[in-house]
């Protein structure tokens, strides 16, 4: 009897450890996550600086030639 409460113990235990893995597996892939979102975050402010500089550019060009 004493035997398989022990077995028992031990099966539960491998239980529990398969979830603390299964655990940190999903923290891994919520910081890839958010490593992934911040990297998106970077490109949009960089696309908008182009976007900016590109409207800047523009805007000095027709006014160089509305002056000549």
């Amino acid at each position: 009897m004493q035997g398989d409460a022990l077995v028992l113990l031990a099966d539960a235990l491998v239980l529990l450890a398969d979830a603390l893995v299964l655990l940190a597996d999903a923290l891994v892939l919520s910081a890839n996550a958010l490593v992934l979102l911040a990297d998106a975050l970077v490109l949009s402010a960089d696309a908008l600086v182009l976007q900016s500089i590109a409207k800047f550019t523009s805007l000095r060009i027709n006014e160089m030639l509305y002056l000549e």
